[in-house]
């Protein structure tokens, strides 16, 4: 006898468009975690208990999650030591890390020195570091999040975008849904993003060309990708008094060399990671 197994709808339409079902998981998630924060900050009730506020956790872990349940779901478990490989990928050279450091806080130095030449306003000027055991666990938890971001971003949903689109409009696509990503944060009492969001959305989809460079010159290394997004969060905790516009067009002027320099095809000297 002959036993036919029929397709689960669901599981079927996943594998069949990954990215979408990336997306809509890594949204789903985190913006759980997002929207209780935000509706937490404004004093709303049931938000406002240290036991709803527990959710915020899936604000972090949203790209990751959604990355392994869509890799899981299409390649199995093969699938998903593939796409964590990204994270071992340390052995790039030295010159990438001095890259990734140093460019961190060259672009936040930069920044404020423009800032400072032009005579804008920091709205939302950054508070003064206090090295306390707290302040450094809040270090390891950025790194974590930041981590998790980009098993999501960079590690699953670039090189997918990458098999049929260049890198420009790749890490267009990338960059602009980041940026929507962080849309409840707006609504967080008190984050910068509140001032200025438009700012803001244009600053990190400039962003992401940078981040496409990294990671397709490191032949698709998460682990340096996450030490510059988690490096440009701690030298923004130290560098006090940055205008977003000034990071905005930094970032622009960045971002057009890039594209300028290294071409459309693949924002790097290397051939673009694409998903296996």
């Amino acid at each position: 006898m002959v036993k036919i197994t029929v397709p689960q709808p669901g599981l079927f339409a996943m594998k069949k468009h990954p990215i979408t079902w990336f997306y809509i998981l890594a949204f789903g998630i985190s913006w759980l975690g997002m929207v209780s924060a935000a509706l937490g900050s404004h004093g709303i009730a049931p938000f406002d208990s240290p036991y709803v506020q527990l959710l915020s956790i899936f604000y972090a872990v949203g790209p990751a999650l959604a990355a392994v349940i869509v890799t899981r779901t299409a390649d199995g478990k093969t699938g998903v030591q593939n796409l964590l490989k990204g994270l071992l990928r340390w052995r790039v050279g030295l010159v990438w890390y001095i890259v990734v450091l140093l460019g961190a806080l060259m672009l936040l130095i930069t920044a404020k020195s423009i800032t400072e030449l032009l005579g804008l306003s920091a709205t939302v000027p950054t508070q003064p570091v206090d090295l306390s055991p707290y302040v450094v666990l809040g270090f390891a938890v950025n790194f974590f999040a930041t981590t998790c971001e980009e098993i999501g971003w960079r590690g699953f949903a670039l090189p997918q975008l990458q098999k049929r689109h260049s890198a420009f409009i790749a890490t267009l696509i990338v960059g602009t849904l980041w940026a929507f990503w962080h849309l409840p944060i707006v609504f967080l009492v008190g984050n910068p993003m509140a001032e200025y969001p438009f700012l803001w959305f244009i600053l990190i989809v400039t962003n992401a060309f940078i981040y496409t460079w990294i990671y397709n010159s490191t032949q698709g290394s998460i682990l340096l990708v996450a030490l510059f997004h988690g490096s440009l969060n701690i030298f923004g905790a130290f560098i006090s008094g940055v205008s977003p516009i000034a990071d905005v067009l930094l970032n622009c002027g960045v971002a057009i060399i890039l594209i300028t320099v290294l071409g459309k095809a693949n924002l790097s000297r290397r051939k673009r990671v694409c998903a296996g």
